[in-house]
C-alpha cells in the first residue's frame, strides 16, 4: 500500500533526481556501508577465484543488505563455479539470472536482488541494482505515463529490468544520470512512498 500520496503533477525530473542524490549523501550508515562494501570489492577482493575471498564479500552483501541469504557457503560456491570475472568484464547480463540460482539441501533457490548487488558491487555502471522498492516504483510509473511497456514478472528477468531502468531514463529525459544513479533514485523514491509493512 500506498504510504504517502504521490502528486498528480509529479514527474521525475533532472531537479528531482538530483535532490534524491543529495539526500542520499546525507544517509551516514547506507554511504559508509557502500564505502566499506567498495573498499571489500574494489581494493581488498577485486576477483572472484578464491572462495574465501567470495564467502567474505557474499557475508558483507547478505549483511549489510539483509538480503537472508541462510546459506552463504553455497551461494560462495556458485559464484566460484561460474568464473565470473570474464563475464563482468563483459557486462553480461545473463550472469545475474545465473548467480541467482543456488542449489541448497537438494532444493532450487533464487536470490535475485542479491545477485544483482553482487554484480553491482563489482561493476556499478553496468550492473544496476534490483530491489523490491525500484520494482514498485517502476510499475507505478509504468501504470500512469506509460513510460514502456511491461508486465510485473518481466523486472525478474534481469536484461528485461536493465532495459525498462534505460526506457525510464530516455522517457523522463534523465540521460546525464548514470544507471546507478537511477536506481539509487528509484530506491530512495520507493523507501518514502512505498514503505515495506512488518508484522
Amino acid at each position: 500500500m500506498v504510504h504517502k500520496t504521490i502528486e498528480k503533477s509529479y514527474r521525475p525530473n533532472l531537479v528531482e533526481v538530483k535532490r534524491y542524490l543529495e539526500k542520499w549523501q546525507t544517509l551516514e550508515n547506507y554511504r559508509l556501508q557502500e564505502d566499506a562494501l567498495n573498499k571489500l570489492f574494489v581494493e581488498l577482493c577485486p576477483k572472484n577465484d578464491n572462495i574465501s575471498d567470495i564467502l567474505l564479500k557474499v557475508a558483507a552483501l547478505n549483511d549489510f543488505y539483509s538480503t537472508n541469504i541462510f546459506s552463504v557457503f553455497s551461494v560462495a560456491q556458485r559464484i566460484i563455479e561460474l568464473d565470473v570475472d570474464k563475464r563482468l568484464d563483459e557486462e553480461d547480463v545473463n550472469l545475474v539470472n545465473e548467480i541467482q540460482k543456488v542449489i541448497i539441501s537438494d532444493k532450487e533457490k533464487h536470490f535475485y536482488s542479491f545477485a544483482s548487488k553482487y554484480c553491482s558491487h563489482h561493476r556499478p555502471e553496468s550492473y544496476p541494482i534490483y530491489d523490491s522498492y525500484v520494482d514498485q516504483v517502476l510499475r507505478y510509473f509504468r501504470n500512469r505515463d506509460k513510460f514502456y511497456k511491461f508486465k510485473n514478472g518481466d523486472l525478474k528477468e534481469y536484461s528485461v529490468f536493465k532495459r525498462v531502468l534505460a526506457e525510464f531514463q530516455k522517457f523522463y529525459d534523465l540521460q546525464q544520470f548514470s544507471l546507478k544513479e537511477i536506481d539509487r533514485y528509484l530506491w530512495l523514491f520507493g523507501k518514502e512512498y512505498f514503505p515495506k509493512k512488518y508484522k
